[in-house]
């Protein structure tokens, strides 16, 4: 069998199968090569306790691109579509909300979240149109470049005077002073502030949260679903779909190096001294990963080393997971409530206030937690009678000041506990079994810097035009035949799919 290939990908996260395959599906001999020993990167599913399972990081599908699902065919196997999100009160007379339908608060904050979500969509279905697509270059002379430029302006200029100014006021804007003019119920200020945070090292009253609010909101207007068989199921239809398009994957076969040759990619080795040739590399990992260590620092300019460097991509959310003997007791739920979306968010305060931490190197004493328990609709995921919670926690730095240990995680898993009592008192008696995965663990598991989901901050200067870096925003590194397309690349991270599929536009643009 010869080792010679038209590309290769290192990384089977989703972005690096759904560019193998869109490549493949254009005749073109692809190999990926996947570190551990099940394709999906961090969007897997995996047993953390006997026969106990979880989707490992992200819990919930709401951004895959329409596009990508239409180019691949990919056809997701929902175990609950369209999650109402449940904001936790300590009345028991919880905030529901589902796109712009929304109860529990009064009718003046009704009136205004239906208004405020209406204009966030508007604004986000601008950036989603530019989500799909290579980003431009400024400061070039290129004709896509400069039509791309022109339609962006055009785009936001015909929105009228006052969209268009209240859009440019807002993008680079925090979140926590346009929700505290408009709302006054704290539950529904610190729900929406998560919102705009979550997965991110930045709080409320942080620039660009207005940002990261509308590229939520970009993917599904913020219809949030539940897979069946977790985020794996949708990983092995990936799997399926790309070997059946012809790509070759090998799992347990960590790149070690790309090898470069005057100036130009000629293949890549494995840590077991595999080696297979290519002019083409795409690399699903993530940027500072794929230069620094994969390519090294001698093969690059030392300015654009400096800029690989300063990418911030510092970890503050971690996932715990509960295996359960039963659902924990919450005040004002009923059977049905358990399949939806929860959050313990009680005012952007709180959220704030939790974010504080982070900033000097501490975990969240009252964390913001993100809850769902997915086998109430899917029940291969827990034995008959028993349930999974799944939680995605924040605040948990990777750059812990103590460092993380036993100690430390077990210090941040009771520190979740106790914010779950003040709404499930019987939590404890239903824990069977734990697990926690901080940014460290993260990084470590799935070969990620620092343990960032997104493989970088979501900022305007790490956005669009300047992802991840300026100069390198179209997926093309400054190595000939060597390509990005994970969740460092535009436009971000989340189950989107649209940097592998741009990647591949991009690769086949260049034949």
């Amino acid at each position: 069998m010869t080792n010679q290939y038209d590309a290769i990908v290192i990384g089977a996260g989703h972005n690096g199968m759904i560019c193998s395959a869109l490549l493949a599906k254009k005749g073109k001999k692809v190999l990926v090569l996947e570190a551990n020993d099940q394709v999906g990167g961090a969007a897997i599913t995996r047993k953390f306790a006997d026969d106990f399972s979880v989707s490992a990081c992200a819990h919930l599908l709401f951004q895959l691109q329409p596009d990508v699902q239409k180019d691949l065919g990919i056809e997701p196997d929902y175990s609950k579509k369209s999650l109402e999100t449940i904001v936790l009160t300590d009345d028991g007379n919880h905030i529901r909300y589902q796109g712009k339908n929304i109860t529990g608060v009064d009718e003046e904050d009704k009136k205004n979240y239906i208004e405020f979500h209406d204009r966030m969509v508007r604004f986000s279905d601008l950036l989603k149109t530019y989500l799909n697509k290579r980003p431009p270059r400024l400061g070039t002379k290129n004709t896509k470049d400069l039509m791309t430029l022109a339609k962006l302006g055009f785009d936001i200029r015909r929105m009228g005077k006052t969209e268009m100014r209240e859009f440019l006021r807002l993008i680079g804007m925090n979140i926590y002073d346009e929700l505290d003019e408009r709302f006054v119920n704290p539950y529904l200020k610190g729900a929406l502030s998560t919102d705009a945070v979550l997965g991110t090292h930045l709080g409320p009253r942080s620039p660009n949260t207005i940002l990261t609010y509308l590229y939520r909101l970009a993917g599904s207007h913020g219809d949030v679903s539940s897979l069946q068989g977790g985020m794996g199921g949708l990983m092995n239809q990936l799997r399926s779909i790309a070997e059946g398009a012809g790509v070759e994957i090998k799992t347990n076969s960590k790149v070690n190096e790309i090898s470069v040759s005057n100036g130009a990619v000629t293949g890549v080795q494995t840590e077991s001294g595999e080696k297979y040739s290519s002019s083409t590399v795409v690399s699903n990992a993530d940027p500072k990963q794929t230069m620094m260590n994969l390519v090294g620092p001698k093969h690059l300019e030392i300015r654009f080393t400096h800029r690989i460097n300063n990418i911030r991509m510092r970890g503050n959310a971690s996932k715990l997971h509960f295996a359960l003997n039963a659902l924990p007791k919450i005040s004002g739920f009923e059977d049905l409530d358990y399949q939806q979306r929860i959050l313990i968010a009680p005012s952007e305060h709180y959220v704030e206030k939790a974010f504080n931490h982070a900033k000097y190197g501490e975990s969240s004493v009252k964390p913001v937690l993100e809850i769902t328990f997915p086998s109430t609709t899917d029940s291969s995921l827990a034995p008959e009678g028993k349930h999974v919670m799944s939680i995605v926690a924040q605040y948990a730095p990777y750059n812990l000041k103590a460092g993380w240990s036993n100690e430390s995680k077990q210090q941040f898993s009771d520190a979740v506990k106790s914010v779950l009592k003040s709404h499930m008192a019987d939590i404890d008696q239903c824990i069977i079994s734990e697990e926690l995965l901080t940014p460290a663990d993260i990084e470590q598991e799935f070969n990620i810097t620092g343990g960032h989901w997104h493989h970088g901050e979501f900022t305007l200067d790490q956005f669009m035009f300047v992802r991840p870096v300026a100069g390198s925003s179209q997926y093309e590194m400054p190595i000939n035949g060597l390509f990005l397309c994970g969740a460092g690349s535009h436009p971000g991270g989340g189950i989107s799919g649209a940097c592998g599929r741009n990647a591949a536009q991009v690769i086949l643009e260049k034949d």
